[in-house]
């Protein structure tokens, strides 16, 4: 079916976005919504998604049935996963046609403007990819059990870790583990209690603290930072032999962690030129020519 709109969805672990377009490049509207990773929680991610379609298409002043004129790209956190490929592949919004992939696929492809290039997207979780304008290679991207390396979740739970270690006097304590400790009333039960329902975004939660304390030059703080720093950098090594483009550090502990990395690998870092919803909407209108151009 012919497109006259274009509609990009950035699906993360804490939060997703929307942003609707014409065709020539002109921004109707841009919703942000809830959780949208679908390995995690494929049912609430769609939920997530549904909801930020039609609220999308509201905020826009259009009536539902323009979604049936839209070209539609969704980058999902957790969608390398096939079994939720398959589950993707039923999900059939009336929209005009639709790509749904991971969210640092279109991040990638924003980075840099649509040209080949890789990125690593450190946010609540992690994952890269390269692409070289027709296929992507993807690294990581496995969950926070067994991946996620240089992710705040993994950030979080180290700093958990180590608060609970000078909790019980095995390492110095100082007045950032006492602050992490403080969240859970200083008790080491309330903290094994809060794991058992803890999400990813829930141990992320204390970067923010762990990069104040680092700043500070708190000891166990600068550690932990330097090991996501460093877990960051051999993920990067590993993309730059993908790529024949630039490198992007992208996602919430982008900039804060970019003054902890080495030399040599802040040397390899370009600056992104766009962000994942720009990249779902240059596939996005990809995918109408494409589809415009077999109705001819």
């Amino acid at each position: 079916m012919h497109s006259d709109y274009l509609l990009g969805i950035d699906g993360g672990g804490t939060r997703s976005r929307a942003r609707l377009t014409d065709k020539t490049g002109t921004v109707l509207a841009e919703v942000t919504g809830g959780p949208a990773n679908v390995w995690s929680d494929y049912a609430c991610a769609m939920t997530s998604v549904d909801r930020l379609i039609a609220q999308t298409i509201a905020q826009a002043d259009l009536p539902p049935e323009a979604l049936a004129k839209t070209a539609l790209v969704a980058g999902l956190a957790g969608a390398n996963v096939a079994s939720v490929q398959a589950q993707l592949a039923r999900w059939q919004p009336a929209c005009a046609s639709l790509q749904a992939i991971t969210d640092v696929e279109i991040a990638c492809v924003g980075a840099h403007a649509g040209q080949p290039g890789a990125v690593f997207i450190v946010g609540t979780g992690s994952q890269g990819a390269a692409w070289d304008g027709k296929c992507f290679t993807l690294l990581g991207g496995w969950g926070f059990a067994l991946s996620d390396q240089g992710s705040g979740a993994e950030l979080g739970r180290r700093v958990l870790r180590q608060a609970l270690l000078a909790h019980e006097d095995i390492v110095a304590r100082t007045d950032f583990t006492q602050a992490v400790m403080a969240r859970f009333d200083h008790s080491a039960e309330t903290m094994l209690l809060w794991t058992r329902t803890a999400t990813p975004g829930d141990w992320a939660s204390v970067v923010p603290e762990v990069f104040a304390a680092a700043a500070e030059q708190d000891p166990h703080a600068v550690a932990l930072v330097r090991q996501t720093a460093g877990d960051i950098a051999l993920m990067v090594r590993r993309l730059l032999r993908s790529s024949s483009g630039g490198i992007a550090l992208m996602g919430g502990l982008a900039e804060p962690v970019e003054r902890w990395l080495d030399d040599d690998i802040r040397a390899l870092l370009v600056t992104p030129q766009q962000d994942a919803l720009a990249g779902a909407l240059h596939l996005a209108h990809h995918n109408a020519l494409r589809s415009d151009t077999r109705e001819l």
